[in-house]
């Protein structure tokens, strides 16, 4: 079942890169207290993933922090050092967005957020969505019916939802 607005996220670990290497992130708690941006892509490194969708993070940061949003967090089916170079590559770590990978597609399968398309090479992969969740509730939720395109889960379509 897909998560809902009103729901809860669950207690989830996923992992980011740190000073030290890999760290776990657990979601639940990393969450508590603050309101996000949880924006999803079904891989690092492929097109629209890496030509709109963080892009329309970077450029809208500023505006989300204008409105209460107190980080902006990029989940990905991929292991923390491919999210690592991703970040760096597209600046998205440089405009300080939390680059977290759900390397085992727990999170994501778990909120029904899970498609596999073979003949591309997606297996367990996340579909591309957009969520603001407030102290651990999703209160707005865009998810893109076609993983190729980006229009209501980039960064201007979640402002205009807000």
């Amino acid at each position: 079942m897909t998560i809902a607005p009103g729901e809860t996220l669950p207690e989830a670990t996923l992992v980011k890169m740190g000073a030290e290497g890999p760290e776990q992130v657990a979601l639940a708690e990393h969450v508590k207290g603050k309101k996000v941006v949880v924006f999803a892509v079904p891989g690092a490194f492929t097109p629209t993933c890496h030509s709109a969708h963080v892009p329309s993070f970077i450029r809208t940061k500023d505006q989300f922090a204008a409105k209460g949003v107190d980080e902006i967090i990029c989940v990905s089916v991929n292991d923390p050092f491919v999210l690592q170079a991703w970040g760096e590559s597209t600046g998205a770590t440089e405009a300080g967005i939390t680059m977290l990978g759900d390397a085992e597609s727990a999170f994501t399968t778990a909120i029904g957020m899970d498609f596999t398309a073979p003949p591309a090479g997606l297996i367990a992969r996340s579909k591309r969505y957009a969520m603001v969740v407030d102290d651990g509730k999703v209160t707005t939720l865009q998810v893109e019916e076609n993983p190729g395109v980006c229009e209501v889960s980039g960064g201007e379509a979640l402002l205009d939802a807000l």
